[in-house]
């Protein structure tokens, strides 16, 4: 990448956070993202609040660290998600604290982060067992997991009800990892062989795993429980009911010693967790339906929707082919304008509320077909901006926008800044950039020291941007300009 590039580059990234994640007007305090260097790891910091919805000022501050991840933190869209992310906020709320964020890129080096003195809380699971008791105290939100085999569902029932089943059959699993240790183990304890197929971890990830058997491309494989809720989420016709372990218990840490703050997270959450606040956090990340609404569509009729006025309409004010408008609406909502995502993208563009409200619409407002499309094109014309020095061959860029309009424009940098350092064209999606932000599912690449924003979803966004494709090229065969 040369100088410009480089220059361009942080200086958009720059934008891009204070646009998309501290412009809402939700945080009215003052914050900073930066990255820093502490004797533990290199993190990111981030102040996400310092005062709450009810406007109250809060004059201390809570210092918590976590991991990436797609249960634990990650950013959509421009904004923070994840279930223990969502927990720490309600904690620093029910503790009158702003919270001040760090994301480690190991468990090792967020205990290592209590240690010195950095944070005070971690908002992870840490598993409870001997080795970890003597480096942290445990509290608050404990979990049960243990390992799970996924598989297809034939006939609406699994093929294998118990391990025993799985002998002479083949199981894929991530390379030098616990699901590989416990297969091997599991060989021993039935005196036959399971047929195990190690997959390199940087060649893929739990969730490609997932993927392959859910496209029967791979016949089974073997997660963690939580994981595989959460990708049942994504994925329909998988079975997850056969457990292949013993359940290991994990919750959230302080520093040893520091009991005051631990009595504290454990009342909190003796309350919280039977609250309807959190049960309605655990259907959210692990009950919702959050496979893409996608289906093969007519063009026959001669028209693409009742909705194809508006799109010609705001398509010129960002020189897009209003059919490209078209089927983008037809990813996001199937053409519904009262259409809600599990993550509360509202309307016929599916446009986030905080995201309607730094264009001026409000959240009753997002149903409106005229007022989601005039919202969608005017963020589209800012990605459009963002990107035209990485990105300046025009309809290469149309993908790029497509796929920051759904995971966010800081996942892109992050892909491109991935692509350059390894050897893909960080000028074109297909294969390239698109291949790099499936990179960023990977702990090895969404640690790496270009990224900024972490873990993201690259599966979902690669779809989404081929089924856009997909169905405006369709489109302009069909359908009349």
């Amino acid at each position: 990448m040369n100088r410009h590039l480089h220059i361009s580059f942080f200086v958009w990234v720059i934008i891009a956070s204070l646009t998309l994640i501290l412009s809402d007007g939700c945080k009215r305090g003052s914050g900073s993202y930066s990255s820093k260097t502490s004797s533990a790891a290199v993190r990111h910091d981030m102040i996400v609040s310092d005062n709450d919805s009810a406007g109250r000022i809060f004059t201390d501050t809570l210092h918590a660290v976590t991991l990436y991840g797609p249960t634990s933190y990650f950013i959509y869209k421009g904004e923070p998600m994840g279930y223990d992310y969502a927990l720490l906020r309600e904690f620093a709320a029910y503790s009158n604290k702003a919270l001040k964020l760090d994301v480690a890129p190991s468990l090792s080096a967020a205990i290592a982060m209590l240690d010195d003195g950095t944070d005070q809380l971690l908002a992870y699971n840490v598993p409870i067992t001997a080795h970890y008791r003597d480096l942290v105290l445990h509290c608050g939100p404990e979990s049960y997991a243990s390992q799970v085999l996924v598989q297809p569902l034939i006939k609406g029932n699994p093929a294998i009800s118990d391990v025993t089943g799985l002998i002479g059959k083949d199981v894929y699993v991530i390379d030098d990892s616990k699901y590989l240790r416990r297969l091997k183990n599991l060989n021993e304890e039935l005196a036959d062989e399971v047929i195990i197929h190690p997959v390199s971890p940087d060649s893929a990830t739990d969730e490609d795993l997932i993927a392959l058997v859910a496209a029967g491309d791979i016949p089974f494989t073997v997660v963690d429980s939580d994981i595989a809720r959460l990708n049942e989420t994504y994925f329909h016709g998988i079975d997850i009911s056969t457990e292949i372990s013993t359940p290991q218990r994990a919750s959230w840490a302080v520093a040893p010693g520091d009991t005051t703050l631990a009595a504290q997270v454990d009342r909190w959450f003796e309350d919280q967790g039977k609250s309807a606040g959190n049960i309605d956090l655990l259907k959210r990340f692990y009950e919702m339906s959050k496979a893409e609404p996608y289906s093969a569509f007519d063009f026959s009729k001669g028209y693409i929707s009742r909705y194809d006025d508006l799109f010609r309409r705001y398509s010129d004010n960002i020189g897009w082919d209003w059919r490209l408008m078209a089927a983008q609406a037809y990813a996001e909502s199937l053409f519904n304008p009262k259409a809600r995502s599990w993550v509360g993208a509202r309307g016929l563009m599916q446009i986030m509320p905080r995201t309607g409200r730094g264009y001026g619409a409000s959240l009753a407002s997002l149903n409106n077909p005229d007022v989601s499309v005039k919202v969608a094109s005017r963020l589209i014309a800012d990605l459009n901006r963002y990107l035209i020095d990485l990105v300046p061959n025009d309809s290469e860029r149309r993908k790029f926008i497509i796929a920051a309009y759904n995971c966010g424009i800081a996942h892109i940098y992050d892909a491109i800044a991935l692509a350059d350092k390894y050897g893909l064209d960080p000028q074109k999606w297909d294969g390239n950039v698109e291949k790099a932000l499936l990179m960023k599912m990977n702990p090895k690449y969404y640690n790496d020291p270009v990224v900024k924003y972490g873990y993201a979803r690259g599966t979902e966004t690669s779809a989404y941007v081929r089924r856009i494709m997909d169905f405006y090229d369709n489109a302009v065969r069909e359908i009349d300009k």
